[in-house]
């Protein structure tokens, strides 16, 4: 017989789209509309509902960036309609295109009651299942007007991303606000054809894509095309055959759950990412009344916190349907945050302030780890996870990747400690899923484990801009529930898919490592001040925590658990993923660096009252060291006299060939007239640290123009063009009072001014610099190169409570890859008896290369510093930026650990009465992460340690204070039978001994006596 699929699916699509889509609402009356632009921020909903409104007219332009109009629609039901379901059709000027990154808005009821939201794809409000003729009807609908900032030509440079910058042009046209008549039978018709017409693009041609296209001419035969609805039934029937048609037996299994992954902020500011969670979850909650199998996903502690303060009505509706089990708290953790730069404490409080806060709200635990848009996961985190509780990992952001494609779907992830924690990325490559024909298809044809495993995990709904799941999307999950051709789909808690899982792959695959993201690697780099901001929050954190904990055991100081918290909680959001990262707009950086400001202002007066108790009233100097290390005479965590401090033998500064020479008791430094490192000697090793023939501390200036994703990318090519900035403007030399040599060198460059101070101090290996930028280039990429002469097979760079290993040579294409790399505080790289470590204070980023003269290998690193890229933030960088680095030559990896540490922790000279010891001790191959008392309130001390060089060894704690034996608990500090513990080693002095594996994280409680 004669076929032309063409012609079938192009009627059908038209028809779809031009006929029977429009027809679902095609009974309609207009509303009564007013309106009121508010003048400047949001206000409360109660407030809203009582301002004055005046006439409105569909049609009219409304909405400047970021403002918000209050609407008033009021109409009546026709008596023609009683009995039929009636809706309310919204269309404040939608692009269909757009859900979440366009203007949207929130429905209530006269009396405050929230309905739900309104976006562009989700246009419709509920008036009545079955309508009473002549009954009124009243809506206010709070709508912003967002701009778009990520358009059909992404990524141009704009200034709207700014409430302070943005222009006071209207931006949105309403098309429609009626009441309507909701046709059924139209909605479910249009399902599915919908359904049936992307099912049979997936399938090969035989019997069955055959019959579902003959059912689709006979569908549409049927239907009257100038009677929609009275003729959809008689459509729906041919269609029944196709659709009832089972599938098969092996069919890849899909586990729904409703997503809406709301960026905690992003392309909007954290002030409407509040309300974005507060029309999502009115929303879901609304679609889980509406259907009996739904379930709805949504992770982050920090959003439901956020309804319950300023939505409590609808974080009362969240709360019923979590206890039903229908909306599910998922993750675990603060927010989504980026897991590659926050340190080890970070993560640890991610994990400890969500999950305290599900089980205080809902008494859950979430049993994994949610994070499907963080850019790249951290060695550290199965470790992490599996000592917090976690038992499954899931994620699908490694499926971005630019040249590999990663091997597994389900396996198991091992970390820098050998810790495995079981984990999926979903077959489809998404978490904004539609549960379309090809990505259902996708998530069955290239699932990497259908050899033994079932299925896979699909996350649905709009996402980023919030929006969540439709009532197309569960009537289409519903059709695809057991359809011959397709995957079956279910909705199910992703903890019922992880058991599952489980028992299919007894002996999964591993994947050994980090989970490193090809693609967005400039988030290193991006903002810096955000990420400076976060950095010296964390250290300033961990020292309250430490002093308050000393002041709490030693002289009866009150604990500030409340203000700690909150401190924590706001430092925990900004390291959300798209804020810590850098790739935000211009309002969430200005107000992220804002924000660090406030915490460190309010941790130095909590770090003063605790000291002021621990020294006590005087006018004596006291020394005081929060790192976990002797320090400027001070013992570790803790204090000594000022007098008691030995000064050290001051540096030889000598003037040589127009250069200087920096000499103390272990190192050699030549800095030429350049200001540049020519030389750098081991005295006590006579090694040399500068390759031959090459300069260090080498400033170096790229074109950074990335094909697409500005703050988020730097492409390979960047490093085709490069300028070295070796001009000098003044260079000056001179040896302080303390015996500290400094060199200051100011340079200028394009449309910017630069000085660095190089220092060496007594006693010291590092040569310091603290580099001062007025920055003001645009689209460029600056960096600091090291070439160093050590033949380096691995570069050692700290990730949190450790180190990972990267290989120097470019042999595969997972390496070439791999051309910007992550480090806190400190890389090395090291070859058999001597190394060179690179420390920081605020530097995320890095680049190697293995280089060779005549067979002598030498290692480059090259320190990444600053960007200027324009979207989404035009100004990103410019102005004054501060960075202090340094080279610690000869060193291992325990040496650049304790660099790393003191660069970042203040060593503090305060005025009182006397010294205080400190209130732990630790001993061996441990270094000392935190010291804090136990969340709990109950006054337990809590200490945490862990083994930073990679090899096993053994460590000691000791307290001095009044608290009794120690036992291990984990990472929510609690008891868990299958720790260790710790092992008495005297009952004479208080100390306990216990061994530790590589990189491995204990964490000890000791009761208050």
């Amino acid at each position: 017989m004669h076929d032309d699929i063409p012609l079938t699916t192009g009627r059908a699509r038209r028809v779809l789209d031009e006929r029977i889509t429009p027809a679902v609402h095609a009974t309609a009356v207009p509303l009564d509309t007013a309106w009121h632009e508010l003048p400047g921020e949001p206000i409360a909903p109660a407030e809203g509902l009582t301002l004055t409104f005046e006439p409105y007219d569909v049609g009219t332009t409304w909405g400047a960036a970021w403002g918000t109009t209050w609407f008033r629609l009021r109409g009546t039901v026709p008596s023609a309609w009683a009995g039929r379901r009636v809706e309310a059709v919204i269309d404040l000027g939608f692009d269909p295109n757009m859900p979440g990154f366009q203007c949207e808005g929130l429905v209530y009821l006269a009396d405050g009651t929230p309905v739900k939201s309104i976006n562009p794809r989700n246009q419709w409000v509920l008036v009545a299942e079955r309508a009473v003729g002549g009954e009124t009807v009243e809506f206010f609908v709070e709508a912003a007007s967002n701009p778009v900032l990520l358009d059909y030509h992404p990524f141009l440079v704009t200034h709207e991303g700014d409430v302070q910058t943005a222009s006071s042009k209207k931006l949105y046209t309403s098309r429609r606000m009626d009441l309507a008549v909701f046709e059924s039978e139209v909605h479910e018709l249009a399902l599915d054809i919908a359904v049936l017409l992307e099912l049979q693009e997936e399938l090969r041609e035989g019997p069955r894509r055959m019959r579902i296209l003959q059912a689709l001419d006979d569908a549409l035969d049927a239907l009257d095309l100038q009677h929609i609805a009275a003729t959809a039934p008689d459509a729906r029937a041919a269609l029944v055959d196709v659709l009832a048609a089972p599938a098969e037996a092996s069919a890849h299994r899909i586990s729904a759950v409703g997503h809406a992954h709301i960026d905690s902020a992003w392309l909007w500011p954290v002030r409407e990412t509040i309300r974005k969670v507060a029309r999502t979850t009115s929303t879901m909650t609304e679609l889980i009344d509406q259907t009996d199998d739904f379930l709805y996903g949504m992770s982050s502690a920090q959003q439901y916190a956020w309804i319950k303060e300023h939505r409590p009505e609808v974080y009362a509706r969240v709360k019923d349907a979590v206890a039903a089990g229908r909306f599910l708290p998922l993750g675990g953790m603060w927010v989504e945050s980026d897991t590659v730069m926050p340190t080890g404490e970070s993560l640890v409080r991610q994990f400890s302030q969500g999950q305290r806060f599900f089980e205080r709200e809902f008494g859950i635990r979430p049993e994994g780890v949610w994070l499907p848009d963080s850019f790249g996961y951290s060695p550290a985190l199965p470790q992490l996870m599996r000592r917090a509780g976690f038992a499954w990992f899931f994620t699908q952001k490694i499926s971005w990747n630019q040249v590999n494609k990663f091997p597994h779907h389900t396996f198991l992830w091992e970390g820098i400690d050998g810790s495995r924690v079981f984990s999926h990325f979903p077959s489809m490559d998404t978490y904004n899923s539609r549960l379309s024909g090809s990505e259902v298809a996708k998530a069955s044809r290239q699932f990497r484990e259908n050899r033994l495993a079932s299925g896979s995990i699909a996350p649905v709904g709009w996402g980023d801009g919030g929006g969540g799941t439709t009532r197309e999307m569960t009537g289409t999950a519903a059709r695809l529930a057991d359809l011959e051709g397709s995957a079956r789909v279910t909705w199910e808690h992703p903890d019922a898919f992880f058991d599952r899982a489980k028992a299919e792959l007894p002996d999964p695959p591993v994947w050994v490592g980090e989970l490193y993201l090809e693609l967005h690697r400039a988030t290193l780099t991006s903002q810096h001040q955000t990420k400076q901001g976060n950095r010296r929050s964390e250290h300033l954190l961990l020292e309250a925590e430490l002093w308050a904990a000393t002041a709490a055991a030693r002289t009866g100081y009150e604990y500030p658990y409340d203000e700690l918290d909150a401190l924590w909680q706001q430092v925990l959001l900004q390291q959300f993923h798209d804020i810590l990262p850098g790739t935000s707009i211009a309002w969430v950086h200005r107000e992220a660096v804002a924000k660090y400001a406030e915490v460190a202002d309010r941790l130095e007066a909590l770090i003063a009252s605790a000291l002021s108790a621990l020294v006590g009233p005087g006018d004596g100097s006291v020394v005081v060291n929060a790192a976990p290390s002797l320090r400027s005479g001070a013992p570790a965590l803790g204090a000594t006299r000022a007098e008691d401090v030995a000064p050290g033998t001051p540096v030889m500064l000598e003037d040589v060939d127009g250069g200087v020479v920096l000499t103390n008791e272990l190192v050699q430094i030549t800095i030429d007239g350049r200001g540049l490192v020519t030389s750098a000697v081991d005295l006590t090793t006579g090694r040399q640290a500068i390759a031959s023939g090459q300069v260090a501390n080498r400033l170096q200036l790229h074109q950074d123009f990335p094909n697409m994703w500005d703050a988020w990318d730097v492409d390979r090519y960047y490093r085709n063009r490069v300028e070295d900035l070796v001009q000098v403007d003044a260079l000056t030399s001179s040896v302080d009072a303390a015996g500290v040599a400094r060199i200051v060198v100011s340079r200028s460059f394009g449309s910017s001014t630069l000085t660095q101070e190089l220092s060496l101090a007594p006693g010291s290996r590092t040569l310091e610099v603290d580099q001062r930028t007025d920055w003001h280039e645009i689209e460029k990429f600056l960096k600091v190169a090291f070439p160093l002469d050590v033949r380096a097979e691995h570069t050692v760079a700290e990730t949190q409570f450790g180190a990972q290993k990267r290989v120097t040579h470019t042999n595969t294409s997972w390496e070439a890859a791999k051309f910007e790399t992550s480090m806190h505080r400190y890389v090395l790289v090291e070859e058999p008896g001597f190394g060179v470590a690179l420390v920081n204070d605020s530097i995320h980023g890095f680049d190697t290369t293995r280089d060779a003269v005549d067979g002598h290998v030498t290692t480059t690193v090259r320190l990444s510093l600053l960007r200027a890229p324009r979207f989404p933030d035009p100004e990103t960088d410019q102005g004054l930026q501060t960075h202090r680095y340094g080279m610690v030559i000869g060193t291992d990896v325990v040496g650049a650990t304790t660099a790393g540490i003191a660069m970042n922790t203040a060593s503090r000279t305060v005025s009182g009465g006397s010294a205080f010891a400190p209130l732990v001790r630790a001993s061996g191959d441990v270094v000392v992460s935190s010291v804090k008392l136990a969340d709990d309130r109950s006054g337990d001390l809590v200490v945490r340690v862990y083994e930073p060089a990679g090899r096993r060894g053994s460590g000691g704690l000791s307290v001095d204070g009044p608290f009794g034996d120690p036992v291990e608990v984990t990472l929510l500090e609690e008891t868990d039978p299958a720790l260790p513990g710790v092992t008495a080693a005297s009952s004479t002095d208080g100390s306990w001994s216990f061994p530790v594996d590589a990189f491995e994280v204990r964490t000890f409680r000791f009761p208050r006596s």
